[in-house]
Order: structure tokens, then C-alpha cells, then sequence
């Protein structure tokens, strides 16, 4: 059993009780404060997470950031007024006065926990099971960071991952999913308390959720607990310690609490989202003992109480570092690749593999060149993991020979049922079945951790169902690639329901997210160089199930200018005389825009344009948030404002090109599903062939 030291030793007292009344009233103040929030969950599980965190969460208030303390993760994020609570009490860099601010404009205590807003926060949550599922993906990172860099004797990882959890979130079927594929990989150091409270926004949990939850989670394969009592701290205690002995289950703790405990709305839906009011407050604070001025009461005992983690968590960082130091001394490679990771460097020849392809007129889907990047770079990024939802053999997404992600004692794997290398949480490949929505959020929580670049493959119409992970990441910053292939109408045969429409326009509708469609297999290689280099940001390169041409980089322009998101492919001089590539565009000139596999389509329009007296400009505009990010200059040099008759050609959804097409430009997209039939004569039926390019370009001067 792991606590957090001597102190588990040490029977709960009367300023254990004050710490966790401290906790429920500086929660019932900062919402009563605010005259917003949810006081509901803070009243009743101020206990459990008194406990957890001062006798088991192995954390640092002084240095938030410690590589191997456990993480904590408020699934509940509507209880943020609890995590803010404690954040303060035990000594992070979280005054009193932020709590006063819970709620107001520029605050650090946001309405729900956000990633980077407030110190210990690890993860933004609020929609309901998002939370569960990151913490499924910090686990992973724990389990594959423990077997590649561990050693006899030296454990420089070992740490858990704790969830607070409420009845919405395991209603969400992102956690089911992500529940399911943790119980099947047997992460023993994820931990999740339950806090069931019978009660949800709207109503008590019986006209929604009347199952079995322990029985559903130990089918799963989860090691379940039930404390009947949420007040009993003793029982508290026992049954974590029991979870962190469990070593081969994730562990459920199913905590029966009373939502807006000694409250009048004690287990009524009202306690949940709205403030309790003055009378209510002051009625709460007589029942449980709790003087009624001032609000924001901390009394001494219980703040030097839970600033005992102060001094608990330098002494773990002192341990950790010595052990550094040892691992340093006897692996020296080991510990420097793991500084690395640590420190989100990228070694210095990353890219060093990544191949060039030569022109080929036959071509090659960019799915496949994807791949090769891919592995490419794998080689040299051990960073670098992640895997599809069962869709690896048409993704292209294995990293070969890199291991299979998967607990050694429970799969004997046939050899024909390893393609990628052994099984063992050392291995690189993460098989997330058949199981989007928890892909996706697996993801922000691998990236999360921290020392990890995560991936995650499936065909593009399918990012639908990972649209509320990717939201998160992007509202989080944080460095996670998704690779959509399968990207449009010329998949073909599968017909509409794989055939994406709108999917392309719905991810550029997500702020902060970069949105990568390249036009060839050296686009690719400099989108996935683009995506690693890019930190700050999630990326999502669509890529094609059909074969499209490479192009001939000494005619065209170099495929680095996808750097800039969008870049002058070829200027197509028209034939007996007309202005040339350097020259003035008239009113006869035409520029063609275009995205992936329509960027050869264009390239032949241009080529029968310039062949019948109408010069043509041939732009790839690969990624809109990339160009949109360059100077008014730059942009004018792509796209000249006295170029006016502009053509965008994507077989996707034309919401959006009008800001790049301008009023007298026009837009070839899809406005309609798809149908089963070859790709290319769906295509072709579609319009996008070159006899309809040249039309609708001529139509435009």
C-alpha cells in the first residue's frame, strides 16, 4: 500500500473533521460569492478528498509540475469550487483571494477546472466523462514510461492516477468505453472514487441509472469497493488502501455520499447547480457546527494541518531527485533520453529518417506515404505512441516492430497475432478498439501527463465521434495528432455513410486546432514535420484513401511551403502571349485554389486553361489556420487582390471558402452525401473532373 507517508499512521482527529468542513464552506462560500456554481458535490465530497489527498496523493504544492507525483483529475469538473479548495488549503500558489474571484473575468477559478488557469489543475473537465477517460490515458503514460525506463532497483516512475467521479459521468458513454479498454490493459494505479450520490442536474438518479455500477465495472474487470457512508473517514481510508494494493485492476470505489450534505437541499437535485442562498448557507453552517462570519473562514489548525504537504511533497521531490541522480550515474542514456521527453525536447535529428519521394505521376495515397513518414520518425521519437480504433491496416498508422501496448501476463499472443512487435506496456502501439470518443480523450490525457507525442487514426468521417476530445485539446494546447484518412468522396464503394461531407469544415471550426489536408506524399512528410513542431497546438492531417500523383518538385513549388499554409504551386503562362508568371494579372486572369487530392485536378484545369489563352495560378492551400497565421503581406503574394476571378476546389463542404474566394470567386465542393460506386466515377459524377474545372473557371471571367 502507498499513502503519502507517517501521517496514515496517525488516527483522524477533530482537525481532520475541520479540514474537511474547512473544504465544504470555503466551496459554499466561493459559489455563494459568485452567486454561480454547484455547491452540491463539494458538501458531500469534501471527505473523500480529504482523505485522498492528505494521506495518499502523492503531490508537491511548491513544484505542481513534479514528473512523478500522482495525478489528480476532478472528473466532476462542476465541482471545481472542491479543487480550488484544496489547491488552497494544502499550499499551492492558489491565495484566498482567488477563491473570492471564483467565477469573474481574468480569475484563476474558473466556473469548471481549466488546464493551465489554476496551479494542480491537470486536466480542463466539465462535460461529463471526459475526465474519467483523460485519466485512463495518464495511467497509460505511467504504465509505458515504468517498462521502457525502469530499472531493478531503480524506479524513476511510479506513480497513480485518482479520479473523482459523479453518477453523470459514468453515464457518458466515453467513460464505458474508456472504462472497458482500462479494465482489458489491467491498470492497476488508476483509481477512481465514485461519488454516489444518487442525484443528478435534474432529477435523482432512479428515473435514469438504476444498474448495477459495481457489477458493470467488475465486468470490465475492475476491482469494486462500496463505503456506505461517505462521512466515514476511517472507511475512506481503508478502502483507498485497498485500491492502491489492487495491482493488476483499476479500482472502483463506489462512495455513497448525500449531495448538498447538511444542507435543507441535502439529496435534492437544487443542491446541484445553484448557489444555496443567504438563508439556506447560514441554516447549512448551524447543522454542521460551522460559525456563520466570516465566509471564507480557514482556521489555523486545519490550514497547518494541510500545509503539511508542504513539506511532505519537498521531501519527495529531495527523494525523487536523488534517485535521479543514482539512475543518471548507472544509465546514462536512458536518463538523458528521459530528460528529454521530460522537458518536450526534440532531439536534434528527429526528421533525419523521414523520406523524400520522387515524382510519380501513378501516385500514392497519402495515407500511405503517411505511414512511412510515420515510422520514419518513430525511429527516432520514442516519444512518440499511440494506435487507431481498430482500423491500423487501412490507416497505415502501425509503428513496426515497436511493441504492442498490452499487459504481458494476461495475452499469449500466436505470432501472427503481433504484427507490430511484443506485447508489454512497453510497447508503442496503443489498440483502442473499436472505441472513438475514448480514443480521443485517452489521447489528452497521454498528452497531458507530459513526455508523450499521442497519436490516433481513424477514417475522417468518424472524427465526428471525437469531437469533444479534440474541442478539449484544442482548449487546452495540448500536442495531440490525429490522422483522418479516407478523407472524401473518392473513397468510393463503402458509399455514404464513410464518405465524408462536412467533417473538414467542422474540424476548421474549432479554434486552435491546426487542419492539415496535404496534396501529395511530400506534403505529407512536411505536415507531420509541421505537426511535431508544433507544440502549443492539436494538428489533424487528412489524408486520402486513393492514390494522387507526387509531384514533380522541380516544375512545381517546394511542398515546404505548407509551412505557410498555403503557397503558389505554379503560375501556367497562357499560350500565344498572354501575361506571363511574373507579369500583371488582368481581369482573364483565374486563380485556382485547392486542397489534397483536388491539387492535381487543378494542376490539369490550369494546364487546359493556359492551353486555350487563360492564364492560370495554381495555389495548394493545405492548412487555412497556418495562412491565416502569415503576414498581409504574404497572403497578398498567394493571393493578389486584383486576381479577383478565384475558384476553390475541394470535395468536401464549401462552408468557409468564401473569406478565400472573395464575392466574385466561387467554390466547387459537395453539398450533398455521397453514393457507393468507384471513387473515381463518383467523382467524376460530382463534377470534379477537368472538363467542369475549366467551365466553372471560365464562368468566372
Amino acid at each position: 500500500m502507498k499513502g503519502d507517508g507517517t501521517n496514515r499512521r496517525r488516527p483522524f482527529d477533530e482537525i481532520d473533521e475541520r479540514c474537511v468542513d474547512t473544504l465544504r464552506f470555503l466551496s459554499v462560500d466561493m459559489v455563494q460569492k459568485a452567486d454561480s456554481g454547484h455547491p452540491g458535490l463539494p458538501l458531500d465530497a469534501a471527505p473523500m478528498a480529504w482523505v485522498l489527498w492528505s494521506r495518499f496523493l502523492r503531490h508537491a504544492p511548491a513544484d505542481p509540475h513534479w514528473p512523478d507525483r500522482d495525478r489528480f483529475v476532478l472528473s466532476a469538473g462542476h465541482g471545481s469550487a472542491l479543487l480550488y479548495a484544496l489547491l488552497f488549503l494544502t499550499g499551492y500558489e492558489l491565495s484566498l483571494d482567488d477563491l473570492k474571484r471564483f467565477r469573474q473575468w481574468g480569475s484563476r477559478t474558473a466556473g469548471h477546472p481549466e488546464r493551465g488557469h489554476a496551479p494542480g489543475v491537470e486536466v480542463t473537465t466539465g462535460p461529463l466523462g471526459q475526465g474519467l477517460s483523460n485519466a485512463v490515458g495518464m495511467a497509460i503514460a505511467e504504465a509505458q514510461l515504468a517498462a521502457r525506463y525502469n530499472r531493478p532497483g531503480h524506479e524513476l516512475v511510479d506513480h497513480r492516477t485518482f479520479v473523482l467521479a459523479s453518477d453523470g459521468d459514468l453515464m457518458e458513454g466515453v467513460a464505458s468505453e474508456a472504462a472497458s479498454l482500462a479494465g482489458h490493459l489491467k491498470l492497476g494505479k488508476l483509481v477512481v472514487l465514485y461519488d454516489d450520490n444518487h442525484v443528478t442536474l435534474a432529477a435523482g438518479t432512479p428515473i435514469t441509472f438504476s444498474e448495477d455500477r459495481a457489477a458493470r465495472f467488475a465486468a470490465y474487470g475492475w476491482h469494486t469497493q462500496t463505503v456506505d457512508d461517505g462521512n466515514d473517514l476511517e472507511a475512506l481510508d481503508a478502502a483507498i488502501a485497498a485500491a492502491c494494493d489492487e495491482p493488476q485492476r483499476p479500482s472502483l470505489v463506489l462512495v455513497r455520499t448525500h449531495i448538498g450534505y447538511g444542507s435543507p437541499e441535502q439529496d435534492s437535485y437544487k443542491a446541484h447547480g445553484s448557489p444555496l442562498g443567504d438563508e439556506n448557507v447560514a441554516a447549512t453552517k448551524r447543522r454542521l457546527g460551522w460559525p456563520q462570519a466570516p465566509a471564507f473562514l480557514v482556521p489555523d489548525d486545519a490550514r497547518a494541518r494541510a500545509r503539511e504537504a508542504i513539506e511532505r511533497g519537498r521531501k519527495r521531490i529531495d527523494g525523487w531527485r536523488a534517485k535521479l541522480a543514482a539512475y543518471e550515474a548507472a544509465y546514462s542514456s536512458e536518463a538523458a533520453e528521459l530528460q528529454r521527453r521530460l522537458r518536450a525536447e526534440l532531439p536534434s535529428d528527429w526528421d533525419a529518417q523521414i523520406p523524400a519521394f520522387p515524382a510519380d505521376a501513378k501516385g500514392v495515397a497519402t495515407r500511405v506515404a503517411g505511414g512511412k513518414v510515420l515510422n520514419a520518425i518513430a525511429t527516432r521519437l520514442p516519444a512518440l505512441t499511440g494506435g487507431s480504433a481498430d482500423l491500423d491496416p487501412s490507416t497505415h498508422t502501425a509503428l513496426k516492430g515497436m511493441g504492442e501496448f498490452n499487459p504481458v501476463p494476461a495475452m499469449k499472443p500466436k505470432p501472427q497475432d503481433t504484427p507490430n512487435g511484443d506485447w508489454s506496456y512497453a510497447g508503442r502501439n496503443i489498440h483502442f478498439g473499436v472505441r472513438e470518443h475514448a480514443m480521443g480523450a485517452i489521447l489528452n490525457g497521454l498528452a497531458a501527463h507530459g513526455a508523450m507525442l499521442p497519436f490516433g487514426a481513424t477514417f475522417l468521417t468518424f472524427s465526428d465521434y471525437m469531437r469533444p476530445p479534440i474541442r478539449l485539446a484544442a482548449l487546452m494546447g495540448l500536442q495531440v495528432f490525429y490522422v483522418f484518412t479516407h478523407d472524401s468522396i473518392a473513397l468510393g464503394e463503402d458509399g455514404p455513410t464513410h464518405q465524408p461531407v462536412e467533417q473538414i469544415a467542422g474540424l476548421r471550426a474549432v479554434p486552435n486546432l491546426n487542419v492539415i489536408r496535404p496534396c501529395d506524399a511530400n506534403e505529407t512528410a512536411v505536415a507531420w514535420r509541421v505537426a511535431i513542431e508544433t507544440r502549443d497546438r492539436p494538428t489533424a492531417l487528412i489524408l486520402t484513401r486513393q492514390n494522387v500523383p507526387v509531384l514533380d518538385r522541380g516544375v512545381f513549388a517546394s511542398a515546404q511551403g505548407l509551412r505557410r499554409g498555403a503557397y503558389v504551386l505554379k503560375d501556367f503562362v497562357a499560350a500565344g502571349g498572354g501575361p506571363r508568371a511574373s507579369g500583371r494579372r488582368d481581369e482573364a486572369s483565374v486563380l485556382l485554389i485547392a486542397t489534397g487530392s483536388e491539387v492535381s485536378l487543378a494542376v490539369q484545369a490550369a494546364e487546359r486553361l493556359a492551353a486555350e489563352g487563360v492564364p492560370a495560378r495554381v495555389v495548394s492551400m493545405p492548412c487555412w489556420e497556418l495562412f491565416e497565421a502569415q503576414d498581409a503581406a504574404y497572403r497578398e503574394s498567394v493571393l493578389p487582390g486584383n486576381m479577383r476571378a478565384r475558384l476553390a476546389i475541394e470535395a468536401a463542404s464549401p462552408m468557409g471558402w468564401e473569406r478565400w474566394v472573395g464575392d466574385r470567386g466561387d467554390v466547387m465542393g459537395v453539398d450533398r452525401f455521397g453514393a457507393s460506386a468507384p471513387g473515381d466515377e463518383v467523382m467524376r459524377r460530382y463534377g470534379f473532373d477537368v472538363e467542369n474545372v475549366v467551365r466553372r473557371a471560365k464562368g468566372l471571367i
